[in-house]
């Protein structure tokens, strides 16, 4: 063995075993929330107080769960966890083989459980969907009412190895009409998988059932607050490395304006231009009222923050996608031509910018390899 082999079997062993404990964890919620689904729909139908809490029972039971040790449980997640059920009652086929104790699954009466096991229709292995899927997948197919196209997207899915967020670009792009209408199927399907974003063990650990589930805290939770908080934080310390010209005068800038709030990511002075230089930093991609907003902070500066010899202030909107960059430089309306070209020289150009976002964002995890 060389060094080389020994960092891959390194590499391997990591990324094998990581895939396995994820698929454990996932597996579990999975058939948690089932259960939990079941309980609720068992108590609907036979719970002996059940009509002191009526159509509130969801809400009383959350509220209930959030003095206790699970998390994660709001009204909405146990609404989830119902309709789960109702479309998925024949996971129970899987309970048996699992040696959890009688008391957790055995809960529902036998009319409840009439016709699951053994039910006549064709469904996808339970085993392979458990295995597959992950419950955030579960939810978005149990939304689809009509059980054939549901058993398509579920083999798809499969077969594609689907995000959740590509099965829900799938679903509303109506990909199972585009596919009956379609003389070459296979080759439909070929295509969409060429770009479909893949599931991945990193992208199931950041489902937000998983943290939950596991018990880490929110803050644990790489969100897309978290992701701009990591990029004005690199951006910042960018700038000021440029060392050209670039004084840190406030991040998060809260401007109060007719009793309305208003933040601006970074605020700079710019020693050399003698302005202002705002940030405003967007996890998404650029749009129109992008640029109307830069110029609504640009206009207040001039008006408010402005001091004697001061040029008027520079706004640079930055915005990220998963697949490019976009820089947009707002002036604040100047006239001086002479005064542009000399802003152009010395800050950052826009090429340095979409590198300096893509690289970044990269390095965060926020695109795909």
């Amino acid at each position: 063995m060389d060094f080389e082999q020994l960092i891959q079997v390194f590499e391997d062993a990591h990324n094998h075993l990581q895939k396995k404990a994820v698929a454990a964890v996932n597996h579990s919620l999975t058939i948690r929330n089932w259960l939990f689904g079941q309980y609720i729909v068992e108590y609907e139908q036979n719970g002996k107080d059940r009509a002191e809490y009526g159509r509130e029972l969801l809400k009383y039971v959350a509220d209930k769960l959030k003095h206790k040790s699970i998390k994660g449980m709001s009204e909405r997640s146990l609404r989830n966890c119902r309709q789960f059920y109702l479309v998925y009652p024949y996971i129970s086929q899987v309970l048996t083989g699992l040696k959890l104790p009688i008391s957790i699954w055995q809960t529902a009466s036998a009319k409840s459980l009439e016709g699951v096991i053994g039910a006549e229709k064709e469904i996808v292995d339970v085993n392979m969907l458990l295995s597959k899927l992950s419950f955030s997948h579960f939810i978005e197919l149990s939304r689809e009412t009509d059980e054939v196209k549901r058993l398509y997207y579920e083999t798809q899915a499969i077969k594609g190895n689907w995000s959740v967020s590509e099965l829900q670009r799938q679903m509303g792009s109506l990909l199972y009409e585009r596919t009956g209408l379609s003389v070459d199927k296979t080759g439909l399907i070929k295509d969409v998988n060429k770009v479909a974003e893949p599931l991945t063990p990193v992208g199931i650990m950041r489902d937000p059932y998983i943290f939950e589930f596991v018990g880490l805290k929110p803050k644990e939770k790489f969100n897309e607050s978290d992701l701009e908080e990591a990029l004005v934080n690199d951006l910042q310390a960018f700038l000021l490395e440029l060392g050209k010209g670039f004084c840190f005068e406030s991040r998060q800038k809260r401007l109060t304006i007719d009793g309305e709030y208003h933040n601006i990511d970074l605020v700079f002075y710019h020693r050399i231009l003698k302005c202002h230089v705002l940030i405003d930093l967007k996890t998404r991609k650029f749009k129109h009222t992008d640029a109307g907003q830069m110029n609504f902070y640009l206009n207040y500066f001039k008006d408010n923050e402005m001091d004697e010899g001061d040029n008027p202030p520079i706004g640079i909107v930055l915005c990220t996608d998963k697949t490019s960059s976009t820089v947009k430089y707002a002036t604040g309306s100047l006239d001086n031509q002479l005064f542009v070209s000399r802003y152009q020289l010395v800050l950052p150009s826009v090429e340095e910018l979409e590198a300096f976002v893509k690289e970044d964002v990269k390095m965060l995890g926020g695109l795909s390899d």
